[in-house]
């Protein structure tokens, strides 16, 4: 194998085993950064040695074991061994070969959710919890997490560094958390891993109108969770709402780049593998009993719109109702907008007009660029078209994205 394919090979091992790597060796040392530290310098070894050895035949394993033996030698210089010793140096007594199938029979399941939990842990801020996540999770550099929120890369590497230690002088605990603790951090788990994923259906700022690669993470961590925690609905409902809504990335981009609405989006070109992944993990949700919480509502308003073959087959009173509940469970002036959208599809402009005056009214969102976008919209079926004209103008001049704010402009020309 070239040294070029040799290094691809490493990149895409890295990328698969990062976070099981992080997540055991974090669980032996009880530091999330000493962890991702020492899976770094499993990496290294790697880079060192697979051009010349070539890539082993368990590559996940052959890292795992390099990394506990990095783990033995920085606990030894720590003077901490003693401890730690039965539980790492049986296996790694000098000159003793690894036993790589035996490392691949760790069980990871813990491991993995409890890096999880302690990359998204409540203590620290959202913009850290999303960046350590993204990387110790996704396997990401920080010049990749940098590019994909358009900020310094210093600025990432420095909320990554502040949140280790932030987990590492408040004491969180490497561990899964238990029933009270588990409901009460898993929103935040949840909220990181959504957060990620909007970011790249609608890019807030730069010249790009999504960032599918923070789709894929997103989708990815969803994935994982839904399997680590078959029995929490909630997951499933995020999984599928995530499935849906990537469904459609291909459709919402023109031949320019432009951004295309969802009702003039063509269908045909809605990923129907995505949906019908969607559509099975809302079921797991909706099968798991009790009233659906705020994340798989959401999915039940994308599965309505999946499920149109055209625009004017969608069931607009079924998701003017599903917003109803969203609003009186996870109310915000974000879903009341929205809520607005589905009672104008479903019941005319005047009355999602109304609604819409509420929010203006109430000031909440007055520098969100979408409430004079939608003002707007309803203004111009209205047939009001120079309030609409003005609305969509204000909307252009919030908007932080170019291509919106080229949408936006063009709509007040029109």
């Amino acid at each position: 194998m070239s040294a070029a394919a040799t290094r691809q090979a490493i990149e895409a091992v890295w990328r698969i085993e990062s976070a099981r790597l992080i997540a055991v060796l974090a669980r032996y040392v009880r530091d999330v950064g000493l962890g991702e530290e020492l899976a770094q310098d499993a990496l290294v070894a790697a880079l060192e040695q697979w051009p010349e050895s070539g890539v082993p035949d368990n590559p996940g394993a052959w890292l795992t074991a390099v990394g506990k033996r990095r783990a033995v030698d920085v606990l030894r210089r720590r003077e901490v061994l003693d401890r730690k010793r039965d539980e790492l140096g049986r296996e790694l007594v000098e000159g003793e070969e690894p036993d790589l199938e035996a490392e691949l029979d760790d069980e990871i399941g813990d491991e993995l959710l409890a890096l999880v939990f302690t990359a998204c842990h409540p203590v620290l801020s959202r913009e850290a919890r999303v960046a350590l996540t993204l990387r110790v999770l996704g396997g990401l550099t920080t010049d990749e997490i940098a590019r994909a929120f358009l900020v310094p890369e210093a600025t990432i590497a420095q909320r990554i560094v502040r949140a280790k230690r932030t987990l590492a002088a408040t004491g969180v605990r490497f561990e899964v958390p238990a029933g009270d603790e588990l409901q009460a951090r898993l929103a935040s788990v949840l909220e990181v891993v959504y957060l990620i994923f909007n970011e790249g259906y609608a890019a807030t700022a730069g010249e790009a109108w999504t960032r599918p690669e923070l789709c894929e993470e997103a989708l990815r961590l969803g994935r994982i969770l839904a399997g680590l925690l078959p029995e929490e609905p909630e997951v499933h409902g995020l999984a599928a709402l995530m499935e849906l809504q990537a469904s459609r990335l291909r459709a919402r981009i023109g031949p320019g780049g432009e951004p295309v609405l969802l009702l003039d989006q063509d269908r045909s070109r809605w990923d129907r593998l995505l949906i019908g992944l969607g559509l099975a993990e809302l079921a797991r949700a909706e099968a798991l009993g009790g009233s659906l919480g705020p994340y798989a509502l959401q999915a039940a308003i994308a599965a309505c719109h999946a499920r149109a073959l055209r625009p004017e087959d969608t069931d607009w009173e079924r998701i003017a109702a599903l917003y109803d509940a969203l609003a009186q469970i996870a109310p915000s002036p974000v879903v009341e907008l929205n809520r607005a959208v589905a009672h104008t599809q479903a019941f005319g402009p005047e009355e999602g007009l109304e609604l819409v005056n509420e929010l203006v009214a109430d000031r909440s969102l007055s520098g969100y660029h979408l409430l004079p976008s939608v003002r707007g919209d309803l203004l111009a079926r209205l047939g009001r078209h120079e309030e609409a004209r003005a609305e969509f103008e204000l909307a252009a001049s919030l908007t932080r994205n170019e291509r919106e704010r080229a949408l936006l402009l063009e709509r007040a020309r029109r």
